[in-house]
């Protein structure tokens, strides 16, 4: 039957996000998931979220029920401008915009940075969000090279040459999604030069920077070059996703645009979400409340990094996150990760398989597992069961090889 709908180039680029496909196999009982990004629950502030919601609609249930400025919630708009001074920023309320999300945001930088056949750089591997968000306007992805500290400042220095009129370079630098690594002071400000000096602006995402575990983080790219750099945050990792409350912090002469894009999109974020949060942090709760996160998180990591040095096959490389919330493992020769999450679930454990994360050649020896949604009995236990299905994979290899 021949359907009456057209569908717009920019949906056949669409593909669903393999992260969402394997949480809906782990929600079979008894599946110990490390797949999914998800905060743990047991973090969110529910007494004062409930106390929050209560003040607002005791106070002002008129206006937190109606339409609201497109822009965001001034006082919220405000108290972010203030936060992020502490990452050395020079920020006005103006150049904020609260989003849905910082997924949102990357949603909007598409839609006013990204042209069909436009180049867009990328770290290797990136997050698998903003490769979602990105691709429907149509850009080509240049895969930038990476190492352990982040993106290599060489391959920016490059740009012009290798992708000329490259719109932008979307950057994690602090516990990068999916490999956990944060990039030194060093790296960050050859990072920013050779991008100043290509002519190619920075789209810095910073979801995980609180998150921290051995020391604080460090000056952030918007720090080092305001004009050039937009600056995506998120209330999501440090009280609670569903509320769905980002923000982006624009140039002034980006701003304008984003906004109108933002208007497009949803008129604006929740505006009563907004007031409940800013009545949750106004008066520091984040300072008590985040501490707490990332000693719970940190125990978490301790976990899964001495699981994994006891369990896990020889071949297997890895190296301990100082923040965030995964682990990256690259797997010994001859392994498939996409091949070995069906054992895997059989056997009562997920994984996200690496090779989603990555613009271009995929490496299908890599996996990233998060650590913070089980509790450390259950960390060990599952990384126990992980160790057992990869030595009966290269046990199978050796027997297939062995004449």
């Amino acid at each position: 039957m021949n359907s009456v709908w057209t569908q717009a180039r920019r949906a056949a680029r669409m593909n669903p996000s393999i992260i969402r496909e394997i949480l809906k196999v782990t929600e079979k009982p008894g599946i110990l998931s490390m797949a999914g990004g998800l905060p743990s629950a047991d973090t969110f502030p529910v007494a004062e979220l409930k106390a929050a919601c209560d003040k607002v609609l005791n106070e002002n249930a008129k206006e937190a029920l109606q339409y609201a400025a497109s822009e965001g919630f001034a006082p919220l708009r405000e108290w972010v401008a203030q936060r992020v001074t502490s990452l050395g920023m020079q920020v006005t309320p103006d150049q904020v915009l609260i989003t849905s999300g910082s997924q949102q945001g990357l949603d909007l930088v598409g839609k006013i940075l990204c042209d069909a056949g436009a180049p867009v750089a990328v770290e290797t591997p990136t997050y698998l969000g903003a490769l979602q968000a990105f691709t429907p306007y149509e850009p080509i992805f240049t895969s930038l090279d990476s190492d352990e500290q982040g993106v290599d400042p060489a391959a920016i220095a490059r740009l012009p040459h290798d992708a000329p009129g490259t719109r932008f370079a979307y950057l994690l630098p602090n516990y990068q999604n999916p490999t956990g690594r944060v990039m030194s002071l060093e790296r960050r400000q050859a990072a920013v030069a050779a991008a100043k000096a290509a002519g190619v602006p920075i789209v810095e995402d910073n979801p995980y920077g609180d998150l921290w575990f051995d020391e604080p983080p460090l000056p952030s790219l918007a720090s080092l070059w305001p004009e050039g750099v937009i600056y995506l945050g998120s209330f999501s990792k440090v009280l609670t996703p569903g509320f769905r409350l980002g923000f982006m912090i624009a140039p002034p002469e980006l701003y304008p645009k984003l906004l109108q894009a933002k208007q497009a999109a949803d008129l604006h974020t929740p505006g009563f979400n907004q007031r409940v949060v800013y009545e949750v942090v106004r008066n520091g709760f984040l300072d008590e409340h985040v501490p707490k996160i990332r000693a719970r998180y940190k125990a978490n990591r301790d976990a899964m990094a001495e699981g994994l040095k006891q369990h896990l096959p020889p071949g297997c490389e890895w190296q301990t996150p100082k923040g965030g919330m995964f682990f990256w493992i690259r797997l010994p020769e001859g392994l498939n990760a996409m091949d070995l999450l069906p054992k895997a679930v059989d056997a009562g454990i997920a994984f996200v398989p690496g090779a989603a994360f990555y613009a271009h050649t995929p490496d299908p020896r890599a996996m990233r597992l998060s650590f913070v949604t089980l509790t450390p009995p259950q960390i060990e236990e599952g990384v126990a069961i992980l160790g057992r299905v990869l030595r009966t994979a290269l046990e199978d290899i050796g027997a297939e090889s062995a004449p």
